[in-house]
């Protein structure tokens, strides 16, 4: 790798870090050990074909998806974490409210499969088609809408208190509102 390529990677990784292990805590269910081995991972198999990508942003995302599906593959079942039940309420208007309800999001995340909940934060914390996503994931139109359909009604069954997982969507992910979901 030439010095310009070589500080070209450095620059993209400095900017864009940040986001990247957002992407990775959702994928991973919020471990943030799994979720910085993951971006990690993605960086290195990127550097080699650095001078290639067109679009970094986009190849280094599409390998944090296909790593992460490698991952929940190989893993065998494992049981279910246990959390804390969730706050009753999200009453408090002092801006803990928007922090609480992060926190059961990622909680109800965690309490899903991989699979499940790769499909939901492709669906929609990145805001892709079904389409997208089966391409990404490397399945079918059909499987991403059937394991969206479970994934949500397990959603709702784990934390209630939610309400839509597409408003959720939209609080969570960095307080933005969602591009557009589709449906």
């Amino acid at each position: 790798m030439d010095p310009q390529d070589h500080e070209r990677f450095r620059d993209f990784v400095d900017a864009r870090w940040s986001a990247l292990l957002r992407l990775a805590n959702l994928l991973t269910g919020g471990d943030r050990h799994e979720a910085e081995d993951l971006v990690q991972t993605a960086l290195l198999k990127v550097l080699g074909r650095w001078r290639h990508i067109e679009d970094p942003e986009g190849y280094v995302r599409k390998v944090m998806y296909r790593h992460q599906i490698s991952r929940w593959r190989l893993r065998r079942p494992h049981r279910e974490a246990t959390f804390a039940a969730p706050p009753e309420s999200f009453g408090v208007t002092d801006g803990t409210s928007a922090a609480d309800l992060r926190i059961t999001v990622s909680q109800a995340l965690a309490r899903l499969t991989p699979r499940q909940r790769t499909v939901l934060v492709l669906r929609y914390f990145e805001d892709l088609s079904e389409t997208e996503v089966a391409g990404a994931l490397g399945c079918s139109v059909g499987t991403v809408r059937s394991t969206t359909h479970r994934s949500l009604a397990r959603l709702r069954i784990l934390a209630p208190e939610l309400g839509s997982p597409v408003q959720m969507a939209a609080t969570t992910a960095n307080n933005m509102p969602l591009k557009g979901a589709r449906t």
